[in-house]
């Protein structure tokens, strides 16, 4: 009988499988890194062969690690960074261009034309999304104007669109589909239809030949072959999307965020999608097969742990990210340093692609030790942003924060978050919840587990941080943030 379920993360920075047991705990797991590719300022680019090799090199390893092999799987589920974009050729599998990124800004003009009939909102009606560089229609676009003959194979169905769940189901299944949390992130589909709205496509202008079918997120996609032999493929779900459901957030008013390269904040809204006025996103959390979708608000900040990084290669501030909370721990604040660290612009809720970062309040006292505090500080004040911006678009207050990811690690940032949202955060004994969503979701297809009941029953509590700052100096705080994001405005054309 098998024993496990096998998850595939494939991630902005790396490709990892994680093996789980029947308890949700993890019994094995293999990483590995891919290049970043930056062309020109702004542009950031992924080689999706070689995110192929890796996910085979890595599945095999974790599979090597736990002395087990595809019979001992009842089912493997995939999750993945969403928006980031390829394309392909129908007959041969070979990518027209590397994958461009979600962080990737190239399309900045396009969104600009785009936004000239009707605004930055002309689409959220449809799709629940601002006009913004992030998503993944505008960069098919790009690509299908760039590279000669594309459009013209596209419309014949012989170049295929995918983002990167679509890239491995794929070359696992043979299979050209893609899951509704997915589709939702690409502004080419209708928020109530749940597929591909021909409006939307003719005015981005992408083909429907080049599209894969939609699926719910839990249901059996196909067979793989390879290295994961006669598995089913059976759960897809973007990253957060992911989080959110590894974090049994299944009740409407339920909340996560991860905290990565970006940070992502969702929060379950039940069975009908909020149309946000706030500048969030209204996506698709997830759909267990023919059950009706469920929805979710989501505040997307484009820079947490990637600043870290930043400090590192680029400051040599640290010389590896765990250094940080000592370094800003060796001071008692940031002595009126701020950091707003829109390199490529703001996300959630400004949607601003013309700022850029800023480091305000410098003065002879700062040290390096304040600029780490600053830091670390600019992910909780990104986190209050779009907290601030749920609560209005939902009408109720967040009563508690379910946090995961790298960079929950980090004692200092959980208390500066809790402090300034002035609520608890708490971090799970399972800290890679987007492996474990996926994980859930592909257990939940082939009866693995049985119901969402039994998967809450495994959620354990691992950490736990309640506020103690005064209202009066979290709120003088926000308004040095707020001023500081001001002055990153406008900078970029």
């Amino acid at each position: 009988m098998a024993r496990y379920i096998a998850a595939i993360d494939q991630g902005t920075t790396s490709s990892r499988c994680m093996i789980f047991d029947a308890a949700g705990d993890v019994a094995a797991m293999a990483q590995k890194e891919h290049r970043q590719i930056f062309p020109r300022p702004g542009w950031v680019e992924h080689d999706a062969m070689e995110i192929w090799a890796n996910v085979q090199e890595v599945t095999r390893a974790a599979l090597d690690k736990l002395g087990a092999g595809p019979r001992d799987l009842a089912a493997a589920g995939i999750t993945n960074q969403r928006e980031t974009t390829v394309i392909w050729e129908a007959s041969t599998g070979r990518p027209l261009a590397n994958a461009i990124v979600w962080q990737d800004t190239r399309t900045s003009g396009l969104i600009a034309e785009l936004a000239a009939d009707g605004g930055q909102d002309r689409f959220r009606a449809a799709a629940g999304l601002p006009l913004a560089t992030y998503f993944s229609g505008p960069k098919i676009r790009w690509l299908l104007n760039e590279i000669a003959g594309a459009r013209a194979a596209a419309e014949r169905g012989e170049v295929l669109f995918g983002t990167m769940e679509t890239w491995l189901i794929w070359n696992l299944t043979g299979r050209h589909l893609t899951d509704v949390t997915n589709a939702s992130r690409t502004l080419l589909m209708s928020l109530t239809t749940l597929d591909w709205d021909e409006a939307l496509l003719a005015a981005i202008g992408v083909p429907r030949a080049m599209l894969p079918e939609i699926r719910s997120s839990a249901e059996v996609y196909g067979q793989a072959r390879g290295v994961l032999e006669g598995v089913p493929i059976a759960s897809a779900l973007g990253d957060q999307q992911a989080a959110l459901f590894g974090q049994t957030c299944f009740e409407p008013g339920e909340a996560k965020c991860t905290y990565g390269t970006g940070a992502f904040l969702l929060m379950n809204t039940g069975v009908r999608p909020f149309i946000s006025s706030h500048g969030l996103l209204t996506t698709v959390a997830y759909r267990i097969g023919e059950t009706p979708a469920v929805y979710a608000l989501e505040g997307s900040i484009a820079v947490a742990g990637s600043l870290v990084q930043w400090l590192r290669d680029n400051l040599g501030l640290i010389s590896s990210a765990g250094e940080i909370e000592g370094l800003a721990a060796s001071v008692a604040d940031s002595a009126g340093c701020v950091f707003v660290p829109a390199f490529s612009g703001l996300f959630a809720p400004h949607w601003r692609p013309d700022a850029r970062g800023v480091i305000a309040g410098l003065t002879a006292y700062v040290s390096k030790g304040h600029i780490a505090r600053a830091a670390l500080e600019a992910v909780a004040w990104q986190t209050r942003e779009v907290v601030d911006a749920m609560a209005a678009d939902a009408g109720q207050a967040l009563s508690v924060l379910k946090a995961d990811g790298g960079m929950t690690a980090n004692a200092l940032l959980m208390g500066a978050i809790a402090d300034v949202l002035a609520v608890p955060v708490i971090r799970p004994k399972v800290l890679e919840t987007t492996c474990l969503g996926a994980a859930y979701a592909a257990g939940l297809t082939v009866g693995f587990w049985p119901d969402l009941e039994t998967l809450r029953g495994h959620w354990r509590e691992d950490g736990r941080w309640t506020p103690s700052l005064s209202p009066e100096e979290r709120e003088a705080g926000y308004a040095r943030w707020k001023k500081a994001v001001g002055l990153s405005l406008g900078w970029a054309n």
